[in-house]
């Protein structure tokens, strides 16, 4: 069992990686053959997966929704929900936390707006990536070669006129995200809605959530959202406290 959980955490480490048997079995020290068939009743029980060339383990859609069940009943419990209630509360807008999960991201937490004119997505809720703020905020923390792999195999598909579709534009704006932090999404999702996002960091400082505010644009346009930064990122930084270091009170 414990190697299996090792070799699990292994591969959750490569980050999106493919990770080869060979290497798992070398930085655990433990025969190939013997990685070889914890690795296949791992994947028989839909932890882990191939690769789509079949040869390398990635996280399985079973680890994947363990992963998300976790996130998500930690956020929900305070402080980190506190933090979410309150920064929704100074800004009246919907707020919410996202992880990446696959090629998309997910939900983890939400607290609504108390306006009547909202936007109604659960915790658990998948949204894509290359036009969202949460997405493109995630998507430009990534490694380079897994960035690319997105880019070039996913299909930006266009949700309004907005969403940016052409590959060398969307590297572009990535650029900019990684060097500023912020991440916008100017009705690039969803026709007449506008969203900022900016970073929650976990252990040893890697972004590992999204946090963001969200409303109809015919309530607050993407200026007015922008003025709402500080409140955002500090709200962050608390949030990045907590994901750090999970024996925090915050």
């Amino acid at each position: 069992m414990a190697k299996g959980l090792a070799i699990i955490e292994r591969v959750a480490q490569h980050r999106g990686r493919p990770a080869a048997v060979l290497d798992v079995a070398t930085m655990l020290g433990v025969p190939k053959p013997t990685a070889h068939r914890i690795a296949a009743t791992l994947e028989e029980l839909g932890f882990l997966k191939r690769d789509p060339a079949g040869r390398r383990l990635i996280e399985g859609d079973r680890l994947v929704r363990l992963a998300f069940d976790v996130l998500a009943a930690a956020a929900s419990r305070a402080p980190p929900r506190s933090i979410l209630e309150a920064l929704a509360e100074t800004t009246g807008e919907t707020c919410n936390v996202g992880v990446l999960a696959g090629n998309q991201v997910t939900y983890i937490d939400r607290v609504e707006s108390r306006w009547p004119l909202g936007l109604r997505f659960e915790p658990g809720s998948r949204v894509p990536m290359h036009c969202t703020a949460i997405g493109k905020l995630l998507l430009s923390e990534m490694g380079v070669k897994q960035r690319e792999r997105f880019l070039i195999s996913s299909p930006l598909s266009p949700y309004t006129h907005n969403t940016i579709t052409d590959v060398a534009a969307l590297r572009h704006e990535l650029a900019g995200i990684r060097k500023t932090g912020i991440s916008t999404d100017n009705q690039e999702f969803m026709s007449g809605v506008v969203c900022v996002a900016v970073p929650i960091k976990g252990a040893g400082g890697r972004v590992c959530a999204g946090l963001a505010i969200s409303a109809p644009h015919a309530r607050l346009t993407l200026d007015d959202a922008l003025r709402y930064l500080p409140q955002l990122q500090d709200a962050a930084r608390k949030l990045s406290q907590i994901f750090g270091n999970p024996d925090s009170e915050g």
